[in-house]
C-alpha cells in the first residue's frame, strides 16, 4: 500500500484560501479507520447494555431491538468485521516491513514505535504547559499518537483472543484449563470497558478537544491538511520532507466543499453517540 496518494478532486478550497494541500493519510488508511470506529461504536453500543443488562436504559434499548439475542448477534458481527480489518492491518505492516522491507515501517521519524524523541517530547510538552520552557517540535506522529495507536492494538489482541474463546468455548476448553475460560469472561468485561472509557474519553480528547484541533480534527476524514496546518502541527515532519526535497509529492487538491460537510456530520455524530454512552457507562457503573 502507498504512503501517499492524491486526494480526490473537488471544488478547491484551496483556490479560494490560495494555499495548499498536502497528503496526511491514503485512502485506504481513511477507509480502514471508518471501519474501525463503526465497528467500534457498534461494539460498545451492544456490549454495554450485556455488561450492565440490569440497568434501566439496557433493558429499554434490549426491548427496543428484538431483545439480548439481537445484541448479541450484532455485537458478534461487528467483531467479526473489525477483525477482518486488523488482519488487513497486520498484513499491509508485514508486508511493507517484512516483505518490502520499507524503511520507517518499525523505527525512526515515520514509525509509530516510540523512541527515545518521544520520552523527550513528552517531558517537555508537560513544561511547556507548565510555562517552563518552549513547546516541543513534533515529528509526523507524536507520542500521543503512538500512545493511542499501542493501546487498541493491545486492546484487539487481549479482547479479541478472550472474546473469540467464549464465543468457541467448546475448541478452547481442549487445551485450556477450567479456571482459564472462566477468566476470559472477565477480561473480557473489564478490558472493554476499559477501551470504551478510554476511547470515548483520553482519545477524543487527544484528537479533538486540543486546542489546537478544537472542535474537530478533520484530516482523518478528508486525508489532507493545509500547509499551515502542516508547519504548525508538525513542523520537524515538514522540515525534513522539504529537506529531502518530497513537498511537491505530497501536495494535493483541496477537498470538496460537500465532503467536508460531510465529514464533520459523520466526526460530530461518532463524538456525539460515543459521549452518551461514556455517560450511559458512567451512570451504570457507579449506581
Amino acid at each position: 500500500m502507498p504512503d501517499l496518494e492524491p486526494a480526490a478532486n473537488g471544488s478547491s478550497e484551496q483556490s479560494r484560501a490560495g494555499g495548499r494541500y498536502f497528503t496526511r493519510f491514503t485512502r485506504a488508511q481513511r477507509y480502514l479507520h471508518a471501519v474501525l470506529f463503526t465497528t467500534f461504536l457498534g461494539l460498545a453500543a451492544t456490549g454495554l447494555p450485556m455488561r450492565f443488562s440490569q440497568s434501566f436504559w439496557a433493558r429499554r434499548f434490549a426491548s427496543a431491538v428484538g431483545g439480548f439475542g439481537t445484541i448479541i448477534f450484532f455485537h458478534k458481527f461487528f467483531a467479526l468485521v473489525l477483525t477482518l480489518a486488523f488482519l488487513i492491518h497486520l498484513r499491509v505492516i508485514f508486508t511493507r516491513g517484512v516483505v518490502n522491507r520499507e524503511k520507517g515501517i518499525f523505527w525512526g521519524a515515520t514509525s509509530m514505535v516510540a523512541n527515545w524523541k518521544d520520552v523527550k517530547d513528552l517531558v517537555g510538552h508537560l513544561r511547556w504547559m507548565v510555562g517552563l520552557g518552549p513547546k516541543p517540535q513534533f515529528e509526523r506522529y507524536a507520542y500521543w499518537e503512538k500512545f493511542d495507536y499501542w493501546a487498541v492494538f493491545w486492546g484487539m489482541i487481549v479482547i479479541g483472543f478472550s472474546g473469540y474463546a467464549m464465543w468457541f468455548a467448546p475448541f478452547f476448553a481442549r487445551f485450556l484449563p477450567g479456571w482459564a475460560l472462566n477468566a476470559v469472561l472477565v477480561v473480557h468485561s473489564e478490558e472493554g470497558l476499559l477501551a470504551i472509557l478510554f476511547i470515548f474519553s483520553i482519545h477524543f480528547v487527544n484528537t479533538h478537544l486540543r486546542p489546537d484541533t478544537f472542535p474537530m480534527d478533520m484530516v482523518i476524514f478528508t486525508g489532507v491538511e493545509s500547509e499551515e496546518e502542516f508547519k504548525t502541527k508538525r513542523p520537524q515532519e515538514y522540515q525534513r520532507v522539504a529537506r529531502e526535497g518530497k513537498l511537491e509529492e505530497r501536495i494535493a487538491a483541496a477537498p470538496a466543499l460537500w465532503f467536508t460537510n460531510f465529514s464533520r456530520v459523520v466526526g460530530y455524530a461518532a463524538i456525539l453517540i460515543g459521549l452518551v454512552l461514556l455517560v450511559l457507562t458512567l451512570s451504570a457503573y457507579f449506581t
